[in-house]
């Protein structure tokens, strides 16, 4: 089967590699579409991060590069493993795309995400999206309705982070959220925001993202912060008090100090976006405002309550695929548009039927 492969830093190759088979307890799922991550391109740009480097194997997969990439895809399954009874095949499914040690049970509490062993299908290996076939383990296989489609589904896996985000800010109903930056972690931010009835506010230089999530009815509120005075207009929003919660989602210094600002006394700061570079945070407004910082990865326990929000129409990820592309056009119409051209997209989903 074909698939996309990484060696390294500007290293993507299609290839043809064996078709893998769903081994007892695992999924073979024929893969419908698969979106390019941000953690995609600073593969390509700047790594290996998560890719385990040649000759560095990942002690949970056994594998190091080259790898498939792809760990946003939707599909429908192909075939069972032995001892997985509770699927069918031709059922729509996502995938949580995790690397854990075999004890790791996702339906028990805890943080599994924050295993210190933990990676991703897609990028250490097992397998990846941008491919035609991947076989998964049945418990990171997750349903979906019928009625879904699956390029909206591919969509689900980003959509997880953004919840995980939102829950990590405690916050309510009726809370109003401000959202740094409107990018694809961003505006999928503001979906869940929205859904879940917050008053959504956006800050965003990049007119063409603004528009969007305004259009996509997942903002209230979208402000230039490069041709108006934020905190001004964040004022006249709340009356003077100042936002409940506040979403990181650039990983821009300026962006960061924006929002602690913006903030409430008593308010609270997630922090969504990887930063590559140490922060020069205001600590003294942190301290003074008594503000409640919190940093997340990933998503544990979220994909349950992401897809239900999908499956009942509560938020609509149609306006947010901004491209499709093939195989083999991954790096020439997927990577460069979003490298260079980003403010033009959100996700670009890849096929590979296309």
């Amino acid at each position: 089967m074909r698939a996309v492969r990484y060696y390294g830093q500007k290293d993507i190759r299609v290839e043809d590699i064996p078709e893998p088979q769903a081994g007892p307890g695992e999924v073979l799922i024929n893969v419908g579409w698969c979106g390019i991550c941000g953690t995609d391109l600073h593969e390509y740009l700047e790594g290996p991060i998560f890719v385990p480097a040649p000759g560095h194997p990942h002690p949970i997969s056994g594998e190091d590069a080259p790898v498939t990439l792809g760990h946003e895809f939707s599909g429908t399954v192909a075939a069972l493993g032995e001892d997985v009874t509770d699927l069918e095949v031709g059922q729509k499914v996502v995938v949580e795309p995790y690397i854990l040690p075999d004890d790791v049970d996702p339906k028990e509490d805890g943080p599994y995400n924050l295993h210190p062993d933990m990676n991703f299908i897609g990028l250490a290996g097992r397998g990846g999206g941008l491919s035609e076939k991947v076989a998964v383990q049945r418990r990171w296989v997750h349903p979906v309705a019928e009625h879904v489609e699956l390029d909206e589904a591919a969509l689900i896996e980003p959509l997880s982070v953004a919840h995980h985000a939102f829950a990590a800010a405690d916050a309510t109903e009726g809370d109003v959220a401000l959202i740094g930056g409107q990018g694809p972690i961003g505006v999928l931010t503001a979906a869940v925001c929205k859904a879940y009835g917050l008053t959504v506010i956006v800050s965003e230089p990049s007119e063409i993202r603004r528009n969007r999530a305004l259009d996509a009815g997942v903002a209230d509120h979208a402000i230039n912060p490069a041709e108006q005075d934020l905190q001004e207009e964040i004022r006249k929003i709340t009356n003077g008090k100042g936002v409940d919660v506040a979403f990181e989602c650039t990983s821009v210094n300026v962006v960061l100090d924006q929002l602690i600002e913006a903030l409430k006394l008593q308010g609270t700061l997630v922090i969504e976006s990887i930063w590559s570079k140490k922060a020069d945070f205001d600590i003294h407004s942190v301290v003074m405002k008594e503000l409640t910082v919190k940093g997340i990865i990933g998503y544990a326990h979220d994909h349950e309550q992401t897809i239900r929000l999908v499956n009942e129409g509560k938020i609509d990820l149609k306006p947010f695929i901004t491209g499709k592309i093939g195989l083999d056009e991954v790096v020439s119409k997927g990577f460069d548009t979003l490298i260079n051209h980003n403010e033009t997209a959100v996700k670009i989903l890849v096929s590979p039927e296309l």
